[in-house]
């Protein structure tokens, strides 16, 4: 009784209008409108406004170009610095640790790790956007770039000229192999970093949403899992050769097991305590997050430990145990990368381009969007273009945003990009100073820390239920992703990803939802006859929608679906009435032959009756003689009147045209000949709803003439209902 109560409180609360207006159609309605006058400009005229320079103008180009121009002289030093000193820090504390790392993942010695967690970090300081993203190596993107870096130098290549029987321990071997893989990844870096700058020149931010998020999940999620088995063998201290391409993890997980009975136990007691030491950490920084001013820096302290026990106990000449070995101090001078290598890798740099990109600008949407300011995206780009193709030039391989290191550097108070600078001064300092001090860390250290840090992505197999119960399409993308990226390599599983994320959208604009519309009694709203009961359909009339644009790959779909949802398929009908007319024909042909035939035997029996009956007075004048084409009459009635013409059970057919975003000539000529057709069989078809970018493109399409006028186009679907029903009532009026 209550909620009653409420609910009639509620109606009465509930805010209504009332019009009265015209019933427009779009004839009506743009003769009562003005439109403005616009003066077209031509192309020498729009190429000369485009290249009219101002002060205005330039100040605006160069302060998009170099957006530290914009914020540092306003930059709140007592407000932002502190917060920006301890963020970078800690941000720094965790970028020489992943940067060691994940040049293991990229195919290349420890230290061009440093290089890449130092230039392009700086460098994105005076180009990028974002406040809080930290740039530098990144897992997935390492990955892609020791997959290609292995591909192009495998370890065939180089053995040959090395005659020793002990290849693999060769000082030579490994020099030789490890400079070829770095100039492989250094022109890697440069042709990313070029495509990636001309993408952003040319305003192409806009790439990145056919990478949707299903796709970038699946994956990343396939490439923490080929990470994961790349560092099987770093933890269990064993010597496989390093796969790439399809089925590469099959072969590397193979390789693994078949060496097992070779693992270094103390490599893989010291993987193991470190794996659970940076567990624990990352657990107590979880719980405790809102406690700690600042997160346990556990990476850098496992570093620390492993470094210090490595050398204390002679790991590397006492239990044979693989060190990071040489870091060269000082930073190397430019070199340009080999060109000659750009032709076998070019399909590879689009591949980490795109993705390098994706990465970064979701993150950096995701903190914009938390703080309250902008970004943009094809700045975005020009900036990792930048700093990936400038970077190369110093030794560094290809980067993107690191999410867990963007994490960080936004949850201990990082305000602006001072924080990122300042985390790749404390990784220059190594460089130059201390580097030499991590030479006998472990590389099964660094491998713990890879494998922890892949903890966040591999939570990402949580998706298959959510996206089961949202969503099964984006499931299958995800699937796709996923599968592709692990069995076909990252490279081609991408590239699958993004074919099949396409058939997805073709598929969905060739199969779109088709409904028939009613009224909500005493309004002018219309919905699904089929979802809601209080929904009412006008007798005589139709309405139909589809949600989806008109085109080639839709149009026939899209007639079919018409017929069979209004019940009224003007062909059937046509065909129905030539065949009753036909069948009718026959009928009264035959029907008339049988008439000839009884009125010539009904006349001659009457002749001889007559012959018999001459004097009989009761014989009429008028007799049988009069009524034998009566009689015969009633014995063949006329066909006419029994045949019944085949037509269809409404009078008026309404598409609703308001989901529709673009028709092009197949569209155009389908929807000419559905009004053609149904107006053949007496049903006249209506237009509501229809933008103005649409009727542009009619026009333009030639669609209307003396037959398809505006008058069948209406403003809403009331209007047409409204004007069905007038000239029904018009026409039905004797």
């Amino acid at each position: 009784m209550e909620h009653a109560q409420e609910h009639e409180a509620c109606l009465e609360q509930t805010q209504s209008y009332c019009v009265e207006r015209p019933i427009y159609n779009q004839e009506l309605l743009q003769g009562q409108l003005h439109r403005r006058e616009r003066t077209p400009q031509t192309l020498r005229q729009k190429i000369a406004r485009s290249c009219r320079c101002s002060s205005k103008k330039a100040k605006s180009h160069l302060y998009r170009f170099l957006p530290i121009l914009k914020w540092l002289p306003r930059y709140p030093v007592k407000e932002y610095l502190l917060g920006d000193i301890i963020s970078g820090i800690s941000t720094g504390v965790m970028q020489l640790p992943q940067g060691l790392a994940y040049a293991l993942l990229a195919a290349v010695p420890p230290v061009f790790g440093l290089y890449s967690s130092f230039y392009p970090v700086f460098l994105y300081t005076f180009f990028g956007t974002s406040k809080h993203i930290s740039i530098g190596t990144f897992a997935v993107i390492s990955m892609m770039v020791g997959g290609v870096a292995v591909r192009e130098v495998p370890d065939e290549i180089i053995s040959v000229g090395y005659n020793s029987t002990n290849v693999t321990d060769s000082i030579e071997y490994y020099t030789a192999r490890d400079a070829k893989r770095v100039q492989v990844a250094v022109t890697l870096a440069f042709l990313s970093g070029i495509i990636q700058l001309c993408l952003g020149l040319l305003r192409f931010g806009f790439v990145a949403i056919y990478l949707t998020e299903p796709l970038v999940r699946g994956f990343t999620t396939a490439a923490a899992v080929h990470v994961f088995t790349s560092q099987l063998k770093y933890l269990l201290g064993i010597k496989t050769k390093r796969y790439s391409g399809p089925l590469s993890v099959v072969y590397s997980i193979a390789a693994v097991l078949s060496k097992i009975t070779t693992t270094n136990i103390a490599a893989l007691i010291v993987g193991l305590t470190c794996i659970v030491l940076l567990l624990i950490g990352k657990e107590i920084n979880l719980r405790f997050k809102k406690k700690l001013p600042v997160p346990i820096p556990m990476e850098i302290i496992v570093v620390i430990i492993g470094t210090g026990v490595s050398a204390g106990m002679n790991l590397s000449e006492s239990y044979r145990v693989d060190v990071v070995g040489n870091i060269p101090q000082g930073l190397h001078p430019p070199a340009v990368p080999e060109i000659q290598l750009i032709p076998a890798i070019f399909v590879d740099a689009i591949a980490i381009a795109i993705v390098g990109f994706s990465m970064a600008v979701s993150m950096a949407k995701i903190f914009a969007l938390k703080h309250g300011y902008t970004i943009d995206g094809n700045q975005e780009l020009i900036a990792l273009g930048i700093c990936n193709s400038v970077g190369s030039f110093f030794q560094s391989f290809s980067i993107t945003c690191s999410m867990s290191r963007s994490l960080v550097q936004e949850s201990t108070g990082g305000k602006t990009q001072i924080a990122g600078a300042l985390s790749s001064i404390m990784v220059l300092l190594v460089i130059v100073a201390i580097g030499y001090l991590f030479e006998p860390l472990p590389q099964t250290v660094l491998a713990a820390i890879v494998m922890v840090n892949l903890k966040g992505m591999f939570k990402q197999f949580g998706d298959v239920t959510h996206f089961w119960r949202t969503s099964k399409m984006e499931l299958a993308i995800w699937v796709v992703a996923f599968v592709a990226s692990l069995f076909l390599g990252l490279d081609y599983g991408l590239l699958t990803a993004v074919a099949f994320a396409m058939i997805t959208i073709i598929y969905r604009t060739q199969s779109p939802q088709y409904r028939i519309l009613g009224q909500i009694p005493d309004t002018d709203i219309y919905c699904d006859v089929e979802e809601y009961e209080e929904v009412k359909e006008y007798p005589g009339i139709k309405i139909f929608q589809a949600n989806a644009s008109l085109y080639f790959a839709n149009s026939e779909s899209y007639t079919s679906a018409l017929k069979k949802k209004t019940g009224v398929d003007p062909c059937a009908i046509s065909a129905a009435r030539r065949k009753a007319q036909k069948r009718h024909a026959r009928e009264v042909k035959k029907a008339n032959k049988l008439r000839k035939k009884a009125v010539l035997k009904l006349t001659n029996d009457m002749e001889a009756s007559v012959k018999h009956e001459i004097a009989n007075d009761e014989l009429s004048v008028n007799g049988k003689f009069a009524s034998a084409d009566a009689t015969v009459q009633d014995m063949y009635p006329d066909e006419h009147e029994h045949f019944v013409e085949p037509k269809a059970n409404i009078h008026s057919l309404i598409l609703d045209f308001a989901p529709v975003n673009f028709v092009d000539s197949v569209g155009a000529k389908t929807l000419k000949s559905i009004i053609k057709e149904y107006k053949e069989v007496g049903v006249c078809v209506c237009i509501a709803s229809c933008s103005g970018p649409v009727m542009n493109e009619l026009t333009r399409l030639n669609f209307f003439d003396n037959t398809v006028t505006r008058e069948l186009l209406f403003h809403s679907i009331h209007d047409a209902v409204l004007a069905c029903q007038v000239k029904d009532r018009s026409a039905s009026q004797p």
